[in-house]
C-alpha cells in the first residue's frame, strides 16, 4: 500500500509533457539557470514567439539572494529574478524582443498571476503554453497557471538542476523533502486556489 501511494504520489508531483507549438513560453522565478536554458532551447527550435521569464524574489528572502547554479556561466550582480533569467535566456540565443518582462512576483501564484497581466496588457491571446520549471515543481507550478490561464492547455517541460528527479527522488534524504515538501505546500495552498474561484 505504501509504494502504491509513493509511486501516485511522484506520478502527480512529476508532471512532463511533449512539447508542441505554443504562444508563449513560461519561466517561473528562480535563481538557476537550467528551466531559462531550456525554455531558450524550446524558443530556438521554434515552439513558440515569446518567452516570459517572471519573478522578483522570494517572499521569504525580500532580496534576490544570487545564482545557484552554473555561476561560472552567469556572472554578475542581479537585482531580480527576472533580470537574471533573462540574461541566460539572452545568453542563449533568445532575441531581446522576445523576452517578456514580470519582475515584481514574489512566490509561484504571484508568478502565474502577474504573468497573466502580461500576455493580456501585450495583446497575446494564449491558446497553448509551455511551461518550464524544475522537476518536482511541476505540479504546483502547473496548478497555478493553469487557473490563471483555464482556456488554454498547458504543456511541462521541465529541468533538473539538483539532481531531484522522477527516478531517483526516493533514494535521498533530500529529494524526499524535496517531493513531499511539494505535496504539504500544494494541500496547504489549495485553499488560495478556492478563494480566488
Amino acid at each position: 500500500m505504501y509504494g502504491e501511494f509513493l509511486k501516485e504520489a511522484e506520478n502527480f508531483i512529476f508532471a512532463e509533457d511533449t512539447p508542441s507549438k505554443s504562444d508563449v513560453i513560461f519561466v517561473p522565478g528562480n535563481g538557476y539557470p537550467q528551466m531559462a536554458e531550456r525554455a531558450a532551447q524550446l524558443y530556438r527550435e521554434g515552439y513558440a514567439p515569446y518567452i516570459l521569464p517572471s519573478g522578483k524574489y522570494s517572499v521569504t528572502d525580500g532580496h534576490f539572494t544570487g545564482v545557484l547554479g552554473k555561476k561560472e556561466c552567469y556572472p554578475g550582480e542581479f537585482n531580480t529574478e527576472w533580470e537574471f533569467l533573462k540574461e541566460v535566456l539572452v545568453r542563449c540565443g533568445v532575441p531581446e524582443k522576445a523576452v517578456l518582462k514580470e519582475d515584481q512576483a514574489t512566490f509561484t501564484y504571484e508568478n502565474a498571476i502577474f504573468s497573466r497581466q502580461v500576455t493580456d496588457q501585450a495583446g497575446i491571446k494564449v491558446k497553448k503554453a509551455i511551461l518550464c520549471c524544475k522537476t518536482y515543481h511541476a505540479r504546483r507550478s502547473l496548478m497555478y497557471y493553469q487557473l490563471l490561464y483555464p482556456e488554454a492547455e498547458l504543456l511541462v517541460c521541465p529541468s533538473c538542476p539538483d539532481s531531484i528527479t522522477r527516478s531517483n527522488w526516493r533514494d535521498t534524504e533530500e529529494g524526499i523533502d524535496a517531493v513531499t515538501g511539494e505535496i504539504t505546500r500544494i494541500i496547504k495552498q489549495f485553499s488560495l486556489m478556492l478563494d480566488y474561484k
